[in-house]
């Protein structure tokens, strides 16, 4: 286990006459790659966390709660008070008028055993296709966070590995570079190299 001394700050900023040219292009890089590594993760994550935020807005204003009438009989024998109760929902077709007139027929989740003819919420787009109800804002903002965050991580990670990698192809110079020093001065104390 090697000695390590108490901490120096920005020691690979500081003048010594052994650091090689290898040493600076390092601190540099490394420089860099933190500014990047941050800059990157940041503006992917707002971009990306605004993008989603946006689109739950446009979903809150453009899709429309229409009523509709189950066209059959929902599958089950639970009662609607038992159902709301403990969550149960199945499939079953709903028929709605579009925002045109037009008649639609689709599938939602409701009680099992609710009987044909029941009215039911369904919700639209602007065209009258059948869409999930949109997120409160509130769930808005915490997806878009979280979806923020994940691109935010995932887009940072890219200059962050290139700047691994190239700190691992200095290393490997840096490496050899001993190698030869080395037997450069065994040479010069008459001792073999290796």
């Amino acid at each position: 286990m090697a000695f390590r001394g108490p901490k120096v700050w920005l020691w690979r900023w500081r003048r010594n006459p052994l650091k090689r040219r290898a040493d600076t292009v390092e601190a540099w890089i490394v420089l860099g790659a933190w500014a990047l590594t941050v800059l990157v993760g940041v503006t992917a994550g707002w971009a990306a966390a605004r993008s989603v935020e946006d689109g739950l807005a446009r979903e809150r204003v453009e899709w429309r709660p229409v009523a509709g009438r189950l066209t059959e009989q929902a599958p089950g024998k639970a009662s609607a008070r038992q159902a709301a109760s403990s969550g149960d929902r199945v499939w079953a077709s709903v028929g709605w008028t579009g925002p045109d007139g037009s008649a639609h027929t689709g599938r939602v989740r409701v009680a099992p055993g609710s009987a044909a003819g029941t009215r039911v919420t369904v919700w639209t787009d602007r065209r009258g296709r059948l869409v999930t109800e949109p997120t409160t804002a509130d769930q808005a903002r915490v997806r878009a966070g979280l979806v923020g965050a994940l691109a935010g991580v995932a887009a940072a990670a890219v200059p962050f590995a290139g700047a691994r990698m190239v700190r691992g192809r200095l290393e490997r110079r840096r490496v050899d570079q001993w190698d030869v020093d080395w037997a450069h001065f065994a040479a010069l104390w008459g001792r073999p190299a290796g």
